[in-house]
């Protein structure tokens, strides 16, 4: 019984942790334009394709804010940005685009 237990115990645990890897993890680029195909931002891959770019690989625990803000100076400004399930939109995608690259 305790094994069984453990087991399922372990289960539950590596689903939840591929759910936190590939959770809904991507943004729209404003200008999807000459983007990068690859970029590594704080050890989380992101692969645009045109203007959409996803997330893969780890996927620090931090504020939305903050990684918006650590990709946006990588790639550009942003129309829509959700990190590990939480989007931003209005204000919070406004302070993001302000730490865009030129």
């Amino acid at each position: 019984m305790r094994a069984i237990a453990l087991s399922l115990a372990l289960s539950l645990a590596a689903a939840g942790a591929a759910a936190a890897q590939g959770g809904d993890t991507q943004l729209t680029l404003q200008n999807g334009e000459g983007a990068a195909a690859k970029v590594i931002v704080d050890g989380t891959v992101w692969k645009c394709e045109g203007a959409t770019c996803i997330a893969g690989g780890a996927i620090k625990a931090q504020p939305a804010a903050r990684a918006c803000k650590r990709v946006v100076a990588k790639l550009g400004a942003v129309s829509a940005f959700s990190w590990r399930g939480e989007a931003l939109s209005g204000d919070a995608l406004v302070e993001c685009n302000s730490a865009a690259k030129a």
